[in-house]
Parts: structure tokens; C-alpha cells; sequence
């Protein structure tokens, strides 16, 4: 019935804002603006009624989360980071029906999962920056997914991925883009040195992995990349343990998926992470290689599970 028109790994660090305001680092990301502008008018041109944010600034540590309320307004400030994001206003049309469909579809796929839609919380900074580029004029609606999973196998966000997009195409009367709003490699500068690593990765190890990381997606080598996930995410402390990705690729086709990314923004440093604006073209898929539901137990969680 639906369609899942775009996917992408999106940037979406706090400078971004900053490169807003008068001071130092003003126009510094105007190329990672640029590219949620673009992958915005690409959404346009597709016919993109509802962009799917997989967050990794919501922390949760049981089940998985949609807060798919009718209407997001508010003033936003970061609590991690409140001297790059301070008093932002936003405000995002909500989309309540598809929210809670979704919900409906993964618990039928194995994976729980909560809509919702009569609540208080508004979204983290995940969904707030890059749809303050992507939808300045309130044309999309949003559902922000809790991608920083503390608790989680990555084979159920992968599953995740999948149930979702099987909500779109079988149940859904529209059309819909998924974006995994997460970092390639995430270690901060230390304490002290974030000055020096405004631009920069931390290390080269870090910066080199990513760079064959972007190749490897570039390539089509998903096969291998989904082998390597759990490792990556671990080893390049992956923001949100690298749900989201893992929930983006399970939406693509897990392992089978054979699109080449798009590189929209090129790779780039920002206080010590690894960032990029990519596209994932979509194509047709029979969920065939999606992971198996993971055992509710603690047999095997360190070998699967990202955390650190």
C-alpha cells in the first residue's frame, strides 16, 4: 500500500545550530546544513508525507519506543551540551496513526514495542537538529524512535527496522523516509581538548575505520559490514551503541540489502566523532537474510549486544 521512498545516515551534532549564530563558528557546518536541505528536497520530490527518525539521543533501557504524539512544539535546550544547544524553539507535525501502527507491526514481528501518542515528551536533539533544516516549513510530520538502546540485541533493532517497513508498504496509505540519526565513530574529545578536536576525530585508528567503513557502503558490501557491526560499534564507540544503524539496514534488508550509499555531505570531524550525510537508495527486498529474534537471555549478549 505504501512506500518507503528514502533512507539515510544523517548527522546531527549540536554545531550545527551553532554554525547559525554570530560568533566563531559561524557557517562551519554549512555543508552538513546543506545536505539535510538536499536529502529534505529529495524527500519532497519523492512525495514524502512522514520522516521515521531512529534517535540515538533517546535513551531507554526496556523495550523500544515511538513517541509519535500529534504535534511537537517547544523551546529546547541539551542537557549534555548546553553550550552548543540553547534555547532552540521547534515545533514538528506528529503523525499519531503511522506511529501507532508501527508499534503494532514489530510486536507482531517479535519485537516489543510502545506508541506514544498521548504523552508529555518532546523529541531529543537526534530529530530536532536535522529536521530544523529538512522541514523549516512544517511540511513533513515525524515519529522519533528511541535509538539509544542500553538493554538491546542488535538483531531485535534490526527486526525493528524490517517490521517497520513492512507497516509502510502493507498497511500504510503514504509515503515514508527512514533516517538513522547517529555518528560513524563517537569518542569525544576528552575534557579539556574539545577546542582542538572541533574538526577532528579523536584518533586515526578511529577516522581510518570510518573512512573504510563509508567505502565499504559505497561498495555494496553490506554482507560484510553487517558481520562486522557489533565489533565496529563497540571498537568505534558507536553513538547509541549503533541502533539506529542497525534499524536502517534492517529496513533495507539486513546482509541481502544491494544498494551502493550516496555520500550527500562528506565525512567529517566534530569534537572528536566521525559525521556524514548518506543516502541509501531503496530496493526491493523479501526480509529473507532479517536476524532472528535474539533469546531473552544472557547467553550470547556480549558477542551481539554493542555495549561497552
Amino acid at each position: 500500500m505504501g512506500t518507503l521512498a528514502l533512507a539515510a545516515k544523517i548527522t546531527h551534532v549540536p554545531s550545527l545550530y551553532l554554525s547559525e549564530l554570530d560568533g566563531p563558528r559561524k557557517g562551519s557546518r554549512q555543508a552538513a546544513i546543506d545536505g539535510h536541505r538536499e536529502i529534505g528536497r529529495r524527500c519532497r520530490e519523492l512525495g514524502v508525507d512522514t520522516i521515521v527518525v531512529f534517535d540515538t539521543h533517546w535513551l531507554v533501557n526496556a523495550s523500544y519506543h515511538l513517541n509519535c504524539a500529534p504535534h511537537f512544539k517547544g523551546v529546547y535546550s541539551s542537557n549534555e551540551l548546553p553550550h552548543f544547544i540553547s534555547n532552540m524553539p521547534y515545533e514538528i507535525p506528529g503523525n499519531p496513526k503511522l506511529g501507532k501502527l508501527h508499534a503494532q507491526v514489530c510486536n507482531e514481528w517479535a519485537v516489543e514495542t510502545l506508541a506514544h501518542d498521548a504523552t508529555t515528551l518532546g523529541p531529543e536533539y537526534g530529530t530536532l537538529v536535522p529536521m530544523r533544516y529538512m522541514n523549516e516549513d512544517l511540511h513533513f510530520k515525524a515519529i522519533c524512535v528511541s535509538a539509544l538502546c542500553t538493554s538491546h540485541y542488535l538483531n531485535d533493532s534490526a527486526r525493528l527496522g524490517w517490521a517497520m517497513r513492512r507497516a509502510v508498504e502493507d498497511h500504510y496509505d503514504g509515503t515514508v523516509a527512514f533516517f538513522a540519526s547517529g555518528s560513524l565513530s563517537h569518542r569525544f574529545a576528552q575534557n579539556g581538548l574539545a577546542p582542538q578536536f572541533a574538526d577532528r576525530v579523536w584518533s586515526p585508528l578511529l577516522e581510518r575505520m570510518d573512512h573504510d567503513v563509508v567505502q565499504m557502503w559505497q561498495n555494496g558490501e553490506w554482507s560484510d559490514f553487517c558481520a562486522m557491526l557489533p565489533e565496529y560499534a563497540t571498537k568505534g564507540h558507536g553513538e547509541g551503541f549503533m541502533h539506529d544503524t542497525a534499524m536502517i539496514l534492517g529496513a533495507l534488508g539486513w546482509s541481502a540489502y544491494d544498494g551502493r550509499a550516496e555520500v550527500i555531505t562528506p565525512y567529517f570531524g566534530a569534537s572528536g566523532t566521525g559525521q556524514i550525510n548518506a543516502v541509501f537508495p531503496v530496493t526491493p527486498q523479501d526480509g529473507r537474510a532479517i536476524p532472528k529474534a535474539q533469546a531473552s537471555s544472557a547467553e550470547g549478549f556480549i558477542s551481539l549486544s554493542t555495549r561497552i
